[in-house]
């Protein structure tokens, strides 16, 4: 673990988290669905039951499992589940990510941006997946 990413943990830890909305991974990933959403409006109105909705879904998916994962957090069982469920819908927005882009709805450097975005969720998800005992109430 980096310097950087130990002073982070340790500044998460002194902020008090009440509930899912404060969680810096909640935060990330509500803003990536939003910058998700005002890209999609720019896709083909011939995407819209598809690759547009499955976008925006997916994207969403990340943060509704968040919070699920949050309410969970009970069972260490159920709050693993849920964010393993959050990190694959941030992993399912990349693929939809770069179909978009192969198509030409994005623009790289645009895609590039959100894909970063998600992979820094996904190394959250899986740091906080990895270590339960931090958050959960057990």
């Amino acid at each position: 673990m980096s310097d950087s990413e130990t002073v982070q943990r340790a500044s998460q830890r002194k902020k008090i988290i009440r509930r899912h909305t404060d969680l810096e991974v909640y935060q990330m990933a509500f803003d990536t669905a939003m910058k998700v959403f005002e890209l999609s409006k720019s896709f083909p109105v011939e995407e819209r039951y598809s690759l547009t909705d499955q976008i925006r879904r997916s994207s969403r998916s990340v943060c509704s499992n968040l919070a699920e994962a949050w309410r969970k957090r009970r069972y260490g069982a159920a709050f693993i589940s849920k964010l393993s469920d959050s990190e694959g819908e941030a992993a399912e927005t990349q693929v939809w990510l770069q179909f978009a882009t192969k198509c030409g709805y994005i623009a790289p450097e645009s895609a590039r941006e959100l894909y970063r975005a998600c992979d820094d969720i996904i190394g959250k998800l899986v740091t906080m997946s990895t270590n339960p005992k931090q958050w959960t109430l057990q």
